[in-house]
């Protein structure tokens, strides 16, 4: 299995000598959880970073031959791991997404309008998500199973349209 980890990576020298690999960590969980299991870290790669078609080519290629995407989403996503998400849907890949409660995109007890939202996702992540769960080390074969299963297409976009329209 393939395993796209979708998330932060350090922009530039300055950040990267600050930058928690929080990738290492994910791999640990999931060669435990899957021995067998490859995991492609787009942090690694050796591409010319100023050919900017040519980064996101080399991500959306990953995305495009993995078997499934994990997202880390513990803090603010950025612009590139928002767009992997429906680079994933256009693909048919099954997503994951780490979203711990009380962080910037899943808050609890959330009030919109006057009414009180339990466990508010941000719409869009929940959208191209297949499977929400709280920390990496929570996943289970389950978890890769029901995503797996039968994963959210790009047609989440046109679903999401008639179900407005139908209220």
């Amino acid at each position: 299995m393939h395993i796209y980890l979708a998330g932060s990576v350090p922009k530039g020298e300055q950040e990267a000598r600050k930058f928690v690999d929080w990738r290492a960590q994910y791999k640990k969980v999931l060669a435990r959880l899957l021995p067998d299991a490859h995991c492609i870290d787009p942090y690694t790669r050796t591409i010319d970073e100023s050919d900017f078609e040519a980064v996101f080519g080399s991500d959306s290629k990953h995305i495009k031959e993995c078997d499934l995407v994990i997202v880390n989403a513990e803090k603010k996503l950025g612009a590139g791991t928002a767009m992997e998400l429906p680079i994933a849907k256009y693909f048919g890949k099954p997503v994951i997404t780490v979203i711990p409660k009380d962080t910037h995109h899943r808050r609890t007890n959330l009030e919109f309008n006057g009414s009180l939202i339990a466990d508010w996702i941000h719409p869009f992540i929940y959208t191209f998500s297949d499977v929400c769960i709280e920390s990496i080390e929570h996943i289970t074969k389950e978890h890769i199973a029901k995503a797996q299963k039968s994963p959210k297409t790009i047609t989440v976009i046109d679903d999401a349209i008639a179900h407005f329209e139908s209220l």
